[in-house]
């Protein structure tokens, strides 16, 4: 017995238990229909329609079976279109970065639900360190992070050009100065990101470019926090540019180069080598890609 002898069933009843009429809205044989009839009778040992004289009426068992037959073809019927359409639409897992997460992820989303407005979008905003871990063991399909991946497991694509930049409190020094030498840069006190993060790596590499190891007065996940300790003057940051534009343009904070340091980077796109994305995610991806090109960039007030 397959769904397919209970969709015959039940085009048979919808047709006043006419087989010549079902045969015909199925585009079938009459015999074809009316052995399907017979190979269920004998499957469950029961009589579904009376022959009387050359017409067919249904009986109780046949009432019982097209209960028990349309609920199961309608639940059939929503399977087959919800998982024949669950590579465009579905469940998206997406992890970002804090910088990507705070800043990017919000609009990328917002412009891929008005194109796959029936494709739930699950995020995680968190360390690059954490997100890697989570590709890993398969509870993200993939991420979008600041710095570079470190499991050879993963994939790993440049998508869109940032830079850092070394803010200072707005006091006459740096209104002054605004250019440090790599010793008068070494000499700061430093208030960074936590361990893990893309930005955080980054700083302490081009640190050790310039001959020194950074250990901060302060560590935090929130830029806020670090913009707010610098214009009270507990010392200076290094974070995305974009994220500090606005206390920069209040004149909260003073932006400032480093001789010899360069601090460009590339956000990437991260996934397992070995994994399966849907055309949803490929779509997504390819967003993201072309954000720039199709949307004006964001930018965040860090206050």
């Amino acid at each position: 017995m397959t769904v397919r002898h209970m969709k015959i069933f039940l085009a048979i009843t919808d047709n006043q238990c006419n087989t010549t009429k079902a045969a015909q809205a199925l585009l079938m044989t009459q015999p074809a229909v009316s052995l399907a009839v017979k190979e269920l009778e004998a499957y469950y040992g029961v009589v579904l329609f009376d022959r009387i004289g050359r017409r067919l009426r249904i009986t109780e068992a046949g009432m019982r079976f097209k209960d028990y037959a349309s609920h199961i073809c309608m639940l059939f019927d929503d399977m087959e279109k919800g998982m024949r359409g669950w590579d465009a639409c579905g469940l998206l897992r997406v992890g970002a970065s804090i910088t990507i997460g705070s800043q990017f992820l919000p609009y990328y989303v917002q412009a891929f639900r008005s194109r796959h407005a029936d494709t739930e979008v699950r995020a995680l905003v968190a360390s690059s360190e954490i997100l890697e871990r989570r590709i890993l063991e398969n509870e993200l399909d993939f991420a979008l992070i600041e710095g570079a991946v470190h499991n050879p497991s993963l994939y790993s694509e440049e998508y869109m050009e940032d830079q850092l930049t070394v803010i200072c409190p707005a006091n006459e020094y740096f209104r002054r100065k605004r250019r440090l030498t790599a010793d008068e840069f070494r000499r700061q006190k430093f208030l960074l990101r936590e361990p893990g993060s893309g930005t955080r790596e980054m700083v302490d590499h081009a640190a050790e470019s310039l001959g020194f190891s950074i250990q901060p007065l302060w560590e935090a996940m929130s830029t806020t926090a670090l913009v707010n300790a610098v214009i009270n003057g507990l010392g200076i940051s290094v974070l995305p540019r974009r994220m500090v534009t606005g206390p920069i343009r209040r004149g909260l904070v003073i932006p400032v180069s480093v001789e010899s340091l360069d601090l460009r980077r590339k956000f990437h796109i991260i996934y397992h080598r070995e994994k399966y994305l849907t055309s949803a995610a490929r779509d997504f991806l390819e967003l993201c890609r072309n954000y720039e090109l199709d949307y004006p960039l964001p930018h965040y007030s860090g206050l």
